[in-house]
């Protein structure tokens, strides 16, 4: 079945991200990601919360290993605001927006994590410590300065492309400068 196929592409993914050792506790990971180009179609135009479900099953494995906080992208529709509890939101002193992503303006994977969190919220922007973009969403502009991206072994779920990327510290100082 195509989604169990689905869900061992994360696993994959998720297994090199715990295998890193990149992330810690407390660590804001950012999550774009279109179920429709995971299903092979042009991205907004076949969501499917049932793909959803599976990715946000293998993200929820992430966080409970890692301890990161894990912040939904929604689509452009939404302006890419983002979904995440609202405890996390009060931790990084993030400002709420007043919507509800639902399929069709937020997208199927912001949707569906929207109704599986405690006390879900949605935030304008965040800077995320790290962070996944599953079908070219565009989450760079929710990860630090300095984002550097992650070449992972398995580069897609389903038939769409991954890309994992963490920020680092900028580098100052110039050419008399040292670095750990």
């Amino acid at each position: 079945m195509q989604l169990e196929q689905w869900a061992q592409d994360l696993r994959k993914i998720v297994d090199e991200w715990l295998t890193l050792d990149l992330l810690s506790e407390g660590d804001l990971f950012v999550v774009g990601c279109s179920t429709s180009e995971v299903a092979g179609e042009h991205i907004g135009t076949a969501g499917s919360e049932d793909i959803a479900e599976v990715i946000y099953n293998e993200l929820q494995r992430l966080q409970t290993e890692t301890g990161v906080s894990l912040a939904f992208q929604c689509c452009e529709h939404l302006n890419r605001a983002l979904v995440l509890e609202k405890s996390v939101m009060k931790e990084h002193r993030l400002d709420q927006v007043t919507v509800v992503p639902v399929r069709k303006a937020g997208g199927s994977m912001a949707a569906y994590a929207y109704k599986q969190l405690r006390e879900p919220v949605v935030v304008e922007m965040i800077e995320a410590d790290a962070g996944m973009d599953i079908g070219e969403t565009m989450i760079g502009m929710h990860v630090k300065r300095v984002a550097v991206p992650l070449r992972f072994k398995q580069r897609y779920v389903g038939n769409a492309r991954v890309n994992n990327a963490k920020s680092r510290p900028k580098l100052i100082g110039g050419p008399r400068a040292t670095y750990c």
